[in-house]
């Protein structure tokens, strides 16, 4: 696993942007993903500590890409923190049930993004180290 990587699949290119640029001026090295296959194509040889994910992308969703994560051994230990337009309570729960460490409603800004992924992987390491 790359302590420093982090996979950014969001849809929406600028807001991609934004977000692999708030990282990597947060001291990460950002891999920017148009849809949930391309994350799946690049987590075939990337192992990145963690994973910032939208819901809603074509092709393969926020969800789905965290069920492919935490049934692939190879990168099952990555921190998953999602985000979305989509804020109730019932979308957060069916995130945080898919596999994901956290949920963070859009709009963000980028500050928000990073202090959050931030905790989330700090948790995940605690929660793989017991």
């Amino acid at each position: 696993m790359n302590e420093k990587l982090i996979l950014v699949a969001e849809d929406d290119a600028d807001l991609r942007d934004m977000l692999t640029y708030a990282l990597e001026r947060a001291g990460y090295t950002a891999v920017g993903a148009k849809d949930g296959n391309t994350a799946a194509r690049i987590l075939q040889v990337a192992r990145p500590v963690g994973i910032v994910t939208d819901v809603r992308m074509p092709a393969l969703n926020g969800m789905e890409l965290c069920q492919l994560v935490r049934s692939n051994p190879e990168v099952s230990n990555a921190a998953v923190l999602m985000v979305s337009a989509n804020a109730h309570l019932h979308d957060i729960n069916a995130g945080l049930s898919s596999g994901a460490d956290g949920y963070l409603p859009k709009p963000l800004s980028p500050r928000r993004l990073v202090s959050e992924l931030q905790q989330v992987i700090e948790r995940r390491k605690l929660i793989l180290a017991e």
